[in-house]
Parts: structure tokens; C-alpha cells; sequence
């Protein structure tokens, strides 16, 4: 696989199954609501959950996308039935990642450092339709050098249903590109995002020392801006009774 050096639109070329969970753009977090649903919907669903197409379809498919795309990121078919394309993913890490440094320390070891990756980088990917959601995380990370372990990290997508945006954590087996192909060239209908991943506990045996190191100092950071927060908001009524006092002694 091969990168070029832009951060701001990242290009690489990579050719060669959990419960969901949805949140809405306001970030409400809920299961995938059950209960009956409509005739008309079920067919929808079906319709959905169907990937295997005949080679011509995915070839009719292929020229309609080609077709409605406006940015010339084209699909190609080939002979063997493999197809390949382009996905734009964005990084959204909330947390610092470990990155290995061009700097060697003692005994020759890599130097390596915890930062945060600007959030909203957008990565463009050449990729094939055999290419899974695991091969394109451990791309993504190599993208930016990032030495942590990749089961740290999700890929999710992001579709708008009756003009409610929803995002779902993709499966490591999924292929990102047939998606692509099946909700056509608009990022409004699907769009590809990579965050940390969304568990009720923290994998802390898989962080490196100055990964725990560096969350340390970031909590120690926060606890003296709330600290310094809570001072300030009480110095503030301390004041404010303060004056109140004066005036009422003032007019007694």
C-alpha cells in the first residue's frame, strides 16, 4: 500500500458480528429500536442486507455510479470480477494516539509519542472490493505512522434515513467499497468515519506505557481547570453577597 504526504486529503492506494448501535447527529445513543415494522420496510431491509450480486449487475451498477459521481473518483471492473475504487474516510479520535517518531533512543529503539490527530482529516483511499473494514483501519493507522494496536479503533457509517442522520459501527469482515457501491457517490447518503472503539469498558491492557503515561497528565490537566473553574464560579457569588450585603447596610 502506498501513501502520499497530505494531511488535509490523504490519498492511498490498498488494493489487491456485533450488536448495532445507533446515535443520531445530536448524539443521543440508543439500540436499534425492535417491534413490528410495515411491509413496505421489511422489503427495504431485504433489499439492504442483500451482497450478493451477479457480475452484471455489479457491472450496471458500476456504470451508474460512474455515471452520478461528480468528483472522477471512478469505479473499475475487472476481469476477474474484482472492482476497485475510492471511499473517503474521516478521523474522528477523541483520545491521543501513539506515533513512532523518525528519532531513535537508547539502543537503537524507536522514539515514540502520545498527541492528538486533528479530528475532521479527510483520507481518500484506492481500494479494492475484496478489501475489508480491519485492512482499511490498519491503512489508516499506517497513514499516520500510529503504532497502536488496531482493535482500538472502529469503522463506522454514517446514512441519513427520513432526514434522521444515524452512524453504525461496520463489522471487521464488511467491505467498505460495496457499500460505497450501493449507496452511490453522495458522502450525504454514506459517509465513512474512524473513532476510537465504543465499549462500556476501556481496554487498558491494550495501551502502551506512554499512552497511560500521557492520559495521566491530560487527567491531572483537566482536574486543575475544574478545580480553577469551581474557584472561580464561587469567588464570583462570594462577591455578589458581598455587594449585596453593602447595599443593604447602606440603606438601613
Amino acid at each position: 500500500m502506498t501513501w502520499n504526504s497530505t494531511m488535509s486529503s490523504g490519498y492511498s492506494s490498498l488494493e489487491e458480528d456485533s450488536e448495532e448501535y445507533f446515535f443520531t447527529a445530536r448524539t443521543s445513543f440508543f439500540k436499534k429500536p425492535l417491534g413490528k415494522v410495515t411491509e413496505s420496510k421489511d422489503v427495504e431491509k431485504e433489499r439492504e442486507l442483500r451482497t450478493e450480486f451477479s457480475r452484471e449487475e455489479i457491472r450496471q451498477k458500476i456504470e451508474h455510479y460512474n455515471s452520478v459521481t461528480r468528483d472522477h473518483l471512478k469505479m473499475t471492473l475487472g476481469s476477474s470480477g474484482v472492482y476497485t475504487g475510492f471511499i473517503k474516510v474521516q478521523m474522528d479520535l477523541r483520545r491521543p494516539v501513539t506515533v513512532r517518531g523518525g528519532q531513535r533512543g537508547g539502543g537503537g529503539a524507536v522514539v515514540e509519542e502520545a498527541f492528538y490527530l486533528p479530528r475532521g482529516v479527510i483520507n481518500t483511499l484506492h481500494i479494492s472490493s475484496n478489501n475489508t473494514v480491519r485492512q482499511v483501519i490498519v491503512a489508516l493507522l499506517n497513514k499516520f505512522t500510529v503504532a497502536d494496536n488496531p482493535a482500538k479503533y472502529a469503522l463506522y457509517k454514517r446514512y441519513r434515513r427520513e432526514e434522521q442522520v444515524y452512524v453504525c459501527k461496520l463489522a471487521d469482515g464488511e467491505q467498505p467499497l460495496f457499500l460505497r457501491l450501493m449507496a452511490g457517490p453522495d458522502v450525504d447518503t454514506l459517509s465513512f468515519v474512524l473513532r476510537e472503539q465504543q465499549t462500556g469498558e476501556v481496554m487498558w491492557d491494550a495501551f502502551s506505557i506512554p499512552e497511560l503515561r500521557n492520559f495521566l497528565r491530560i487527567l491531572d490537566k483537566e482536574e486543575e481547570e475544574q478545580k480553577e473553574a469551581v474557584i472561580r464560579r464561587y469567588e464570583a457569588y462570594r462577591q455578589r453577597l458581598q455587594e449585596a450585603l453593602r447595599e443593604v447596610r447602606g440603606t438601613s
